[in-house]
């Protein structure tokens, strides 16, 4: 089952709006189109429980109309979401190719910036800000990224830098394969 965002979904991602926590929140951005299953499997299986909250909140519904879906029984509707296989640790530490999104690597940075600079150096997390809101392609990302993890590893050290980097390059969507054609 595919889930859409509703309304009430798209206000509170509206800016100046938080009332959900940031897994919740970064949850509706890949939320659109996303498989149930997919969804589920985040944050190391504690997505199906953040899916079931969201959706009986209102934020999260099923595809608007198919033609051959039943409509939901009254039963179905309240029934808490359940995980069919509980994620392993290869599936919690490699997110699927369906997960990775430059929305997701660009929450991901946002909280990195957040903790690491927000505080020390109130400058320096407004221009990375200002960064991640304008790198709309897998290369500005990455450029981004590389230099917000040279000052994480100034300031934590080259282990905390790799360790983001390491989630960094597993959030962020696979390189296009090449086009080329034979001759």
């Amino acid at each position: 089952m595919l889930l859409q965002k509703t309304e009430k979904a798209r206000l509170e991602l509206s800016p100046g709006v938080r009332t959900l926590s940031l897994r919740e929140r970064s949850l509706l951005l890949l939320a659109d189109g996303k498989s149930l299953s997919d969804l589920q499997a985040m944050y190391n299986g504690i997505g199906a429980q953040i899916v079931d909250n969201l959706m009986r909140q209102g934020y999260l519904t099923g595809p608007a109309a198919l033609p051959d879906a039943p409509a939901p029984t009254p039963a179905a509707a309240t029934a808490p979401l359940v995980v069919s296989e509980p994620p392993t640790a290869s599936t919690a530490a490699n997110p699927s190719d369906a997960l990775r999104s430059l929305a997701g690597t660009r929450m991901y940075l946002f909280d990195i910036c957040e903790r690491m600079f927000a505080r020390r150096d109130p400058a320096l997390a407004r221009q990375f800000h200002e960064a991640l809101r304008g790198a709309r392609d897998r290369a500005s990302m990455l450029d981004v990224g590389e230099a917000l993890l040279e000052e994480v590893a100034q300031m934590a050290g080259p282990e905390r830098a790799q360790t983001i980097r390491d989630r960094m390059e597993q959030l962020l969507p696979q390189e296009p394969a090449s086009t080329a054609s034979p001759a």
